[in-house]
């Protein structure tokens, strides 16, 4: 009976445990909440050209997956299945350009795309420029969130049974196949899943933003100004456009990811 009620004290303190540090992650989003009022969201949302931040953010964002997609896709895959040679080397790679501080990684792309570099004098040729344009504001928001989509998306890859994988050849199926009727479908949850985080980091992209591209102003620098020039609660609207701009896709991805492994344990 005494055994009981310890375990049942116990259950007691680890709910109540578990809800003060969720409230505590929830803190900032609670707070935010808590000190908008209807009048202030419209006031600031209602001016001309108030929405802007939010379309270059969206442009930017929905440009920044599709070359996370097209790129960062098969890198992922080829980490997953160990078909590169010295696969710990290219794993590192991936781990030091997530661990680099924003902000030293845009110092670093000032340096290696800003106008008086190689790369910068080959763009120019181009009629392009890396710096305060659309196109740096895809390069910084790409690298402040490439590692985490790759990341993911090698963690999704390796989940897949590659004896499945294997059937599937001594079917007769031919490796492009087998990938686009296997793999992916097999892989598509958790891919969903790193490409909606990436997608949140890079509309949260600010430390790599600020250098590289202040202009054209997406929501992360928008908060930024209006803070510097009319203080907290005048950047609090945008603050909230940013959360539902950024939180919802992950928010879905991980519904949809939850969803497909208890099918599969099912």
């Amino acid at each position: 009976m005494a055994t009981h009620g310890l375990r049942a004290a116990n259950g007691y303190l680890a709910v109540v445990g578990a809800l003060l540090i969720w409230l505590a992650l929830l803190g900032p989003v609670l707070t935010l909440l808590g000190h908008l009022s209807w009048h202030a969201i419209t006031s600031t949302l209602s001016a001309p050209g108030a929405l802007d931040p939010l379309v270059i953010s969206a442009e930017s964002g929905t440009m920044t997956l599709a070359v996370l997609l097209l790129l960062g896709t098969p890198l992922a895959w080829a980490l997953a299945r160990g078909v590169l040679p010295w696969p710990r080397l290219w794993e590192a790679g991936v781990l030091a350009s997530l661990l680099l501080p924003p902000l030293v990684i845009g110092l670093l792309l000032a340096f290696m795309v800003g106008p008086y570099t190689f790369v910068g004098g080959l763009l120019a040729h181009l009629h392009l420029s890396a710096t305060n344009t659309m196109l740096a504001l895809v390069i910084a928001q790409v690298y402040e969130s490439a590692p985490y989509y790759v990341l993911g998306a090698q963690a999704a890859f390796a989940g897949v049974d590659y004896r499945l994988e294997e059937q599937a050849s001594l079917l007769g199926d031919r490796p492009a196949r087998v990938l686009r009727r296997v793999t992916v479908p097999l892989a598509a949850p958790g891919l969903a899943m790193a490409l909606a985080v990436a997608w949140a980091r890079a509309m949260g992209a600010f430390g790599a933003v600020v250098i590289v591209a202040y202009y054209p102003t997406g929501l992360p620098l928008q908060i930024w100004t209006s803070l510097q020039a009319t203080g907290l609660t005048s950047a609090l609207p945008y603050a909230l456009v940013l959360l539902l701009v950024a939180l919802p896709l992950p928010l879905a991805a991980y519904t949809w990811s939850a969803r497909a492994r208890s099918r599969r344990r099912g």
